[in-house]
């Protein structure tokens, strides 16, 4: 088994990465670990034939979170002094997001187990969320006395909401698949047999599409988060422009009235766009 602390695999355009510290319960912790989501999403943005990803961890857990020993020892991000925590977190654990809010690609968080604390937040990190009936779920950094270092407190209530976030937070309570699935943490939950085959699945379906035109969609969705009306019309203006002028525009146009499935492909000059 690679050592890497996050395996890639390809399947067609689908693009399917699992958390490979099964030891530590998938914390996210580590130089290797922060360095990794930075890489592998560089170089998926950068392969336009990667269409959507899934995230998934190795053994039994989503992801653990931080690393409650480290935190016990005060090393790694937890050692030094307040202001040398601060810094520890932006050069540390706060890299997985940023390196999230710039990934291009559609992603569904398969969490097959525990997603606690920051395992949590790394679930809402991503586009979409499927989730195991074994699955667990906690906001619980209060209950280890910190706070959402890694933006939890902005990424859940863009999720389920302020009310609900809230709750979460400031309680520390654990919530199973069923009631993730109730408040609108995850949009599915799947026997923990077909956990990976389900969000492949939907991973598949989305691939299926222009690569360039979900980007963008994937883009305006982001931006949606905190832009205004007028600035989301705009953006969407821009891109749709791009957008007709693609090559799968037109082969999607063809298909409609040849009665056939459409035909969509990368790397063609015609369809590479471009950011507005």
């Amino acid at each position: 088994m690679s050592t890497d602390p996050i395996q890639f695999t390809r399947h067609g355009h689908l693009a399917v990465l699992t958390l490979n510290r099964p030891d530590t319960r998938n914390a996210l912790s580590g130089e290797e670990m922060f360095a990794a989501f930075e890489q592998l999403f560089a170089n998926m943005n950068a392969d336009l034939s990667i269409r959507a990803a899934v995230l998934t961890g190795a053994g039994t857990a989503f992801c653990s979170g931080g690393n409650v020993a480290e935190m016990r020892d005060r090393t790694g991000m937890f050692g030094g002094s307040p202001a040398q925590i601060a810094a520890n977190y932006r050069a540390g654990i706060q890299r997985i997001p940023r390196a999230f809010q710039t990934l291009q690609v559609p992603i569904i968080a398969a969490v097959n187990g525990a997603a606690i604390g920051a395992g949590n937040d790394l679930a809402c990190m991503c586009d979409i969320r499927i989730a195991a009936d074994t699955a667990r779920f906690a906001e619980s950094f209060v209950k280890v006395g910190i706070v959402p270092g890694d933006g939890g407190c902005w990424l859940l209530p863009r999720v389920v909401g302020g009310s609900k976030a809230a709750e979460l937070a400031l309680t520390g309570d654990t919530i199973d698949a069923a009631e993730a699935l109730r408040i609108g943490l995850v949009s599915q939950v799947v026997p923990a047999s077909q956990l990976l085959e389900a969000a492949m699945a939907l991973g598949q379906r989305i691939a299926a599409n222009p690569p360039q035109v979900l980007r963008w969609t994937k883009q305006l969705l982001q931006e949606g988060r905190s832009s205004s009306l007028d600035q989301a019309l705009d953006a969407a203006g821009q891109f749709q422009g791009l957008a007709h002028h693609t090559a799968d525009h037109a082969e999607a146009v063809t298909a409609f009235f040849e009665k056939r499935a459409p035909v969509f492909g990368a790397g063609n000059a015609a369809n590479a766009g471009g950011a507005v």
